[in-house]
């Protein structure tokens, strides 16, 4: 026979349990205002910091598996530790204070837990031994410190100088964003795996010396003008085609398919349109042989750049507006109005539509929607990933 004395207790578990799913499933699945002052805003930042804990814990404890081998070159242990230990500590104490003042227990006590489960695993003081440099890998490390920069940097333009000032951060399809945004950092070791393998077999009986040896004399600063161009050029045909090429037109239409611009926009991508794209660009600077500290900076550019200009910001550009793109800029390219219908297909030089005839022109004020004129695409990750591969009616 069961002993009462142990049944309350057990229910106890099981409700508090029960509500942790329930308000975490809650929190995932919904879209719009976070109410204020009843711990849900805080909770949802315990949540995240708990997540990205975990996650930074078992980096430093499998880094050949799930580590850049770029990024952990470049970037101080010491300094991540720091990081991690601040983010562990911010975690638990918002999540503690939260439950014990009950306010959203369900959600803080799964924070506290993904913050608990990061102590025992090691925290902060995770020790790295060596390890093989050339294993298989996938962009956890990228993957954590991109979302805290993006968010931190791109959320912070956007509360200062929205486009749309009512837009919420939490608006409708961010899970699906959210997804596309986790894989295509995830795959990023395959990715550049591919990438390489298929610029070398596709563009290398072009490489020439003597082009190399003349681009590599150029001063720096002109020299990364000249990448950016060129990545540029290469970027604004291949943008074109996936708009005029009914067939291309079927992976480009899930990037065009986000209904709402802000920073996380810019990561609904179908990943082949990603690498066969990357394939591009790359290949044609590849050939060029620019500089590494060039390609460098570049990297940094583009990888800002694509994400700003998605962004729901909007600043007094002025005459630079004709020159670069800007958010303004993109985002007519993101309309579904009739006037933006390939439109605006630069990435980096708005001059390039000017010279090809495809910029829209002296228009006024900002897209009434945005995109796929018909809404044919679906929502959700899976279902855009397949989209391209199903019959078109």
């Amino acid at each position: 026979m069961v002993d009462k004395k142990l049944i309350e207790p057990a229910k106890v578990v099981i409700a508090s349990v029960n509500e942790a799913v329930v308000e975490t499933t809650a929190l995932l699945s919904q879209s719009g205002p976070l109410p204020k002052g009843v711990g849900l805003a805080s909770g949802v930042l315990a949540l995240v910091l708990g997540f990205l804990s975990l996650l930074g814990v078992a980096a430093f404890h499998f880094p050949q598996y799930l580590t850049t081998p770029e990024l952990r070159r470049a970037y101080s242990p010491d300094l991540i530790r720091h990081i991690l230990f601040a983010a562990l500590v911010l975690a638990g104490s918002i999540s503690l204070l939260n439950v014990l003042f009950k306010r959203h227990r369900g959600l803080n006590a799964v924070a506290g837990v993904l913050v608990l489960a990061a102590v025992l695993a090691g925290g902060s003081h995770v020790p790295v031994k060596d390890f093989p440099d050339h294993t298989p890998y996938i962009g956890l490390d990228w993957f954590i410190l991109d979302l805290l920069g993006s968010t931190i940097i791109f959320a912070a333009f956007e509360k200062l100088f929205p486009l749309y000032k009512g837009q919420q951060l939490f608006r409708k399809e961010w899970q699906t964003d959210m997804i596309h945004f986790a894989v295509n950092h995830f795959i990023v070791g395959l990715a550049l795996l591919t990438v390489n393998f298929a610029i070398h077999r596709l563009f290398g009986w072009m490489v020439n010396d003597t082009v190399h040896d003349f681009v590599q004399a150029i001063p720096f600063l002109p020299q990364l003008l000249l990448c950016i161009l060129a990545a540029d050029f290469v970027q604004y045909w291949t943008h074109r085609s996936y708009h005029e090429i009914p067939f291309l037109w079927r992976f480009h239409a899930v990037h065009h398919s986000a209904k709402t611009m802000d920073w996380l926009a810019g990561s609904r991508q179908h990943m082949l349109e990603l690498i066969v794209t990357r394939v591009g660009v790359l290949g044609g600077l590849y050939v060029l042989g620019f500089d590494k500290e060039v390609m460098d900076v570049y990297i940094i550019i583009v990888g800002f750049q694509a994400v700003f200009n998605h962004a729901n910001v909007h600043l007094p550009w002025g005459p630079l507006k004709y020159l670069i793109v800007t958010p303004d800029f993109h985002h007519w390219h993101h309309s579904s109005d009739d006037v933006a219908i390939d439109r605006n297909y630069a990435a980096h030089f708005a001059f390039l539509d000017y010279l090809f005839g495809t910029a829209i022109k002296g228009q006024q004020g900002f897209p009434e929607k945005y995109g796929v004129q018909g809404d044919y695409t679906p929502d959700g990750f899976l279902k855009q990933l397949m989209f391209p591969f199903r019959p078109q009616k």
